[in-house]
């Protein structure tokens, strides 16, 4: 990978605000790094990237992103290494599942100089803002929407790509308590599911609120047609263990693939976890939970990585899922190797990480 191909002009801020920063309290996406890098879509080709000081754009009224949603996002994490060496965990799947959002979305697609260039630009000149603290890492925000300025439904002319990054800690600081949602849907067939649009984000706040308003942390979304399936939860791929198997519904064009989720299936399959991707019902968890044959319920992403579930609510009535010792829960086995591949702990054979 290289960033000779893109022309990038360097503008550096004249005050670094990382003295401001506690790296060993890290709340979730309040920090944010000193620069940023944008990049424009006009007159069909990407230009004029920059390294710019982070700061607020100037945005017309008018904005069609505004208006009619063309906005789409990824989520990546960067570690440093014992050596001190960033290291970027599976950047290029990132950038080609954007592309999948951005045809979905039918906005202008990137090409790897800029996505990848930009954000190796990024990486270097912010390199002191990777927190090197147990549990820490740097999240980065890839993002495009659309900049033509007008009003009526048609996909934009230009478009904006831009990339910024904050060091962040732990997403939950305790094991979360979800709720079955039977009622709203996150989404359906033949929709943007698969996506990683605005919109989808927004679509899930009311009902995310209202479990959080009777004492859940997140909801596990079901399928459209019958509420009968789990499909994901919150922003999270779901995953169980039943009978010693790692089960999680199989992806399709209503189930986000998790880069978090393909690892966490790849790396289950070389501990000889058994891995079974189908259909998870409602019915087979909450007796499963039950009869004592599912062990283990958790929620797999870049933010939250891995992250076990301490209560399932359905129906009106609480499941508790009984915590496990470290070496006899799969799910932190799981989180530690991934977590050791990604701090350059252990040797990456899967081909993964980049060293900036």
């Amino acid at each position: 990978m290289t960033t000779d191909v893109m022309q990038i002009e360097f503008r550096k801020t004249e005050r670094s605000r990382i003295q401001e920063v506690d790296f060993n309290n890290l709340p979730f996406g309040k920090h944010f790094s000193d620069h940023m890098f944008v990049a424009d879509f006009v007159d069909g080709q990407w230009q004029n990237g920059q390294i710019l000081p982070f700061d607020n754009f100037t945005l017309s009224p008018a904005l069609s992103s505004l208006h009619y949603g063309q906005s789409i996002f990824e989520g990546m994490k960067a570690y440093k290494n014992e050596e001190g060496e960033v290291l970027m965990f599976r950047p290029l799947d990132n950038f080609k599942r954007m592309n999948e959002s951005a045809k979905r979305m039918c906005m202008a697609t990137l090409t790897e100089e800029v996505f990848m260039g930009g954000l190796e630009a990024l990486l270097r000149v912010d390199a002191d803002w990777v927190p090197s603290t147990p549990g820490s890492s740097l999240y980065i925000r890839p993002y495009l929407f659309a900049t033509d300025t007008f009003l009526g439904v048609a996909p934009s002319k230009t478009y904006r790509f831009c990339i910024f990054t904050c060091p962040v800690g732990t997403y939950y600081a305790k094991p979360p308590k979800v709720k079955v949602e039977t009622e709203y849907i996150r989404a359906a067939a033949g929709g943007v599911g698969y996506a990683k649009c605005a919109g989808n984000y927004a679509g899930s706040m009311y009902p995310t609120m209202l479990a959080q308003q009777a004492g859940y942390d997140q909801i596990l979304w079901t399928d459209a047609k019958e509420h009968k399936y789990f499909e994901e939860s919150g922003t999270m791929n779901v995953m169980f263990v039943i009978d010693g198997k790692l089960v999680t519904p199989a992806v399709s064009d209503t189930i986000l693939k998790g880069i978090t989720r393909d690892s966490i299936l790849q790396i289950a399959r070389q501990l000889g976890i058994e891995v079974d991707e189908r259909r998870v019902s409602v019915e087979e968890v909450i007796s499963g939970i039950e009869s004592g044959r599912l062990t283990e319920a958790f929620g797999a992403g870049t933010a939250v990585v891995v992250s076990p579930f301490s209560v399932i609510g359905y129906q009106g009535k609480d499941y508790m899922l009984a915590e496990h010792p470290a070496e006899k829960s799969i799910a932190v086995r799981i989180k530690n190797y991934l977590t050791d591949i990604r701090t350059g702990k252990v040797d990456d054979t899967f081909g993964w990480v980049y060293k900036v």
